[in-house]
């Protein structure tokens, strides 16, 4: 076994297939960094609010002011970086913290995808995507197109254990046994072309989709792995993220992923793609590749390949065992949402809810109930209202809020009812908990009521 082992990490392949990831995955990440701005979410998500949700241990990750343009556009810079292959090392460990920051400023705007790319841009700081076809190659003169074979495989083995989990979160009763949430969204899709009137109100059509869906992440790695099928895997994956886009507003991910897809193919493929772009870019060569002074790439290369496997061996490990974290928690993971996020479950709940709060004097009983408009934007107010960790937090902004103001002994309550993936709204806090006394911890939050039903599934 360990003999096995050594010879698979001796193996080598062409570098084509990481070139063609590097350039695709830089410029899908400029492009989002112009759309981000064009479409003004800097201002309206992290420079209006008054008030920003954090994650537990990193509070201290704010958006910067008028700053946060700036962290915008170094991503937009970093991500041209990444795609020419210029500075590279450099370039992709930037582009991780300064991604990872922008995600980590607000948890409302999370998002699967969001995550997707600081883990993936992570991965990529270990891996030789500018060996060939880059500025930092031509500048170095490397004649070697040979790469270590876990390169390409451990972008592979990341993208399959994304699709295999998302497969394995839709075995649940709810999204096979009673097509939930998608009953609940499809219909709203009716004016969708030739499609929205005559499919998305029928009953059939939500559960061939739920099947669907549930089936299609959890078979596709291996159609793509697959030489055979590979073809008909690649097919199936423009099909169902271009669908996906057209039906739900889920930004550039389906894009991502349709060009993270083509890593499975073989060597062929990529140079073939890699001679097109040589022959595009020839007239552009003086000018984009020369009057630059020669890298110091060693520099920044961990020349202990020992160390490098150990750091991805932990990378995987905690890829896949964190989005099991959840069954140390108690409760319906749909309703306490403990151990939800980080995990690959992918548009699996509906949830509205409904938040008051209530500021109270602990000596006189004196009481008075919060506008939440006054502190939190809709999109806030939204999220706020059905997660408990948003509560928490926002319950102690409230009381250190109103403590500035001279109030004193200080509690805050919440009413709080949540209807999840169409059932009745039910009361989803304890209102007789103050909330301020609680603290955030990674234990289980034991002041969420009871879901008093049952959600098969893993």
């Amino acid at each position: 076994m360990t003999s096995k082992i050594r010879s698979y990490l001796n193996s080598k392949t062409e570098a084509y297939p990481l070139v063609v990831f590097r350039i695709m995955f830089g410029l899908i990440m400029g492009f989002s960094m112009i759309r981000f701005y064009s479409k003004g979410w800097i201002e309206t998500l992290y420079l209006d609010p008054k008030f920003h949700f954090s994650y537990f241990g990193f509070e201290w990750v704010t958006p910067l002011g008028n700053a946060t343009y700036l962290l915008f556009f170094l991503c937009f810079i970093l991500s041209i970086m990444i795609a020419l292959g210029f500075y590279y090392r450099q370039a992709i460990f930037l582009f991780f913290i300064t991604f990872t920051y922008i995600e980590l400023m607000d948890k409302t705007t999370y998002l699967n995808h969001y995550y997707f790319i600081s883990v993936l841009s992570f991965l990529m700081i270990f891996l030789p995507c500018n060996v060939l076809f880059s500025v930092d190659s031509l500048r170095n003169k490397k004649k070697s197109i040979s790469i270590p074979k876990w390169s390409v495989d451990s972008l592979k083995l990341l993208i399959s254990i994304i699709y295999f989990y998302a497969g394995l979160a839709k075995i649940n009763s709810d999204w096979l046994q009673k097509a939930m949430p998608l009953k609940i969204w499809l219909p709203s899709k009716y004016n969708i072309p030739v499609i929205g009137e005559w499919l998305m109100h029928e009953n059939w059509v939500h559960y061939v989709m739920s099947w669907g869906g549930m089936l299609y992440d959890l078979i596709i790695p291996f159609l793509l792995i697959y030489r055979k099928t590979r073809i008909v895997g690649f097919l199936l994956v423009v099909f169902f993220h271009v669908f996906t886009s057209v039906l739900f507003p889920i930004g550039m991910f389906p894009y991502i992923m349709i060009g993270s897809a083509l890593i499975f193919f073989d060597i062929p493929f990529h140079k073939s793609i890699t001679e097109w772009f040589k022959k595009t870019l020839k007239p552009l060569k003086k000018l984009v590749f020369t009057g630059v002074s020669e890298p110091k790439l060693s520099d920044y290369k961990l020349k202990n390949r020992t160390v490098k496997i150990s750091i991805l061996i932990g990378f995987f490990m905690f890829q896949i065992l964190f989005p099991f974290r959840y069954l140390l928690y108690p409760g319906e993971l749909f309703w306490t949402e403990e151990g939800y996020r980080f995990s690959w479950r992918v548009m699996l709940v509906e949830k509205m809810g409904y938040a008051n709060f209530k500021i109270v004097n602990g000596d006189n009983n004196n009481f008075f109930y919060i506008d939440n408009k006054d502190f939190l934007t809709p999109f806030q107010e939204k999220q706020m209202s059905f997660q408990p960790d948003f509560i928490l937090e926002y319950a102690h902004f409230l009381g250190d809020h109103f403590k500035s103001q001279g109030h004193e002994n200080i509690e805050v309550y919440v009413d709080c009812f949540v209807a999840l993936n169409g059932r009745k709204s039910r009361r989803l806090i304890d209102n007789t908990v103050n909330l301020y006394a609680q603290k955030e911890s990674f234990k289980s939050k034991d002041w969420i009521l009871p879901f008093n039903d049952e959600i098969k599934g893993l």
